[in-house]
């Protein structure tokens, strides 16, 4: 029996489909892997807690303080688990300064709401001043600031 050209493109895109999905959870299988790990988890909740009120952090931001292994990305999925009542996971938004959770918190505006509850100020393209809000723990500030002073000038004799 010959397949019809209807039948044939229905298969060809859902195999199309399946290889498109397989590709993508192979892709995220190295940070599923990572951020299964209580201790993985642990050390994003420790830093997002010493967030103060009126501040914020970008998903990237930790993901570097934390080191290899950590990427804005598993950093985002670490905090879309997060406990509401332990961890307030609304200080964490995306390097532009906007809430990147639209998709996976209802109502689509309650990251924002939240901010803007403690005082931070969105602009009409719904971004922040992360000059203004962003949060640096002072133990990171303080190794900054050491970097930059044994840092060599280029105009030094």
């Amino acid at each position: 029996m010959v397949a019809r050209p209807r039948e044939k493109l229905q298969k060809a895109l859902a195999d199309s489909r399946a290889e498109a999905e397989e590709k993508r959870v192979s892709n995220l299988e190295p940070d599923r892997a990572v951020q299964e790990s209580a201790n993985y988890r642990e050390r994003v909740y420790e830093i997002v807690r010493r967030i103060p009120a009126g501040r914020v952090m970008t998903y990237g931001q930790i993901a570097e303080i934390l080191g290899e292994g950590y990427t804005p990305r598993t950093v985002g999925f670490v905090m879309h688990a997060a406990d509401e009542e332990k961890t307030q996971w609304q200080r964490v938004i995306n390097s532009q300064g906007a809430c990147s959770t639209s998709r996976v918190v209802l109502p689509p505006d309650k990251q924002q709401r939240m901010l803007e509850a403690e005082g931070v100020v969105f602009d009409a393209r719904g971004r922040c001043d992360l000059g203004r809000y962003r949060w640096t723990p002072e133990e990171v500030e303080q190794a900054e600031s050491k970097e930059d002073e044994t840092q060599p000038s280029l105009f030094t004799d």
